[in-house]
């Protein structure tokens, strides 16, 4: 079955969240408007750092600070790359912490949709005080159904191998 816009901007999410290298909590974040991404963001070191995978978390009041959140990611990518995200909504794997949220409520995102809460966050409090509106999910399946043998049009490399061997002299 096709998936709701809602829910394919989800699993783009998840999707981003496995490039996140810090092992306590892998998270991604999707901005979009008007049905199309404008940034990705996942968990990660900054750019050039060691990353958490690599040497360890750092951990200071029981939270990882060497990575940057999913969210913060997916901010600054928008703006280095000289994108709006007003007006965007974000699609995040996990609900926002407390910092993350109010980034995204500076940046002037207007939904956040969510399938899983965080600990110790005031995000559903800022949102709710800047009208920005939160939207709770079904996780979307995990699994990606693509098969090449469903498609007609569609060929494998060993099959378009198969044919050019076949054509030469």
């Amino acid at each position: 079955m096709r998936p709701s816009w809602d829910q394919y901007f989800l699993k783009l999410a998840m999707l981003a969240s496995e490039r996140a290298t810090c092992p306590r909590m892998h998270c991604g974040c999707v901005l979009v408007r008007h049905k199309h991404v404008l940034a990705t963001g996942y968990n990660g070191s900054l750019p050039g750092l060691p990353h958490c995978d690599d040497i360890g978390c750092l951990i200071v009041n029981d939270h990882c600070i060497r990575t940057n959140h999913a969210e913060m990611n997916a901010i600054t990518q928008a703006a280095k790359n000289g994108v709006s995200i007003a007006g965007a909504t974000a699609y995040v794997t996990n609900m926002p912490c407390t910092t993350c949220a109010k980034a995204l409520i500076g940046a002037g995102i207007k939904r956040v949709v969510v399938f899983s809460d965080y600990h110790s966050t005031h995000a559903e409090t800022f949102f709710r005080e800047a009208d920005v509106r939160l939207d709770r999910q079904e996780m979307p399946e995990t699994l990606i159904k693509y098969d090449l043998a469903d498609y007609s049009s569609a060929k494998s490399f060993d099959s378009c191998k198969d044919e050019v061997s076949e054509r030469k002299p």
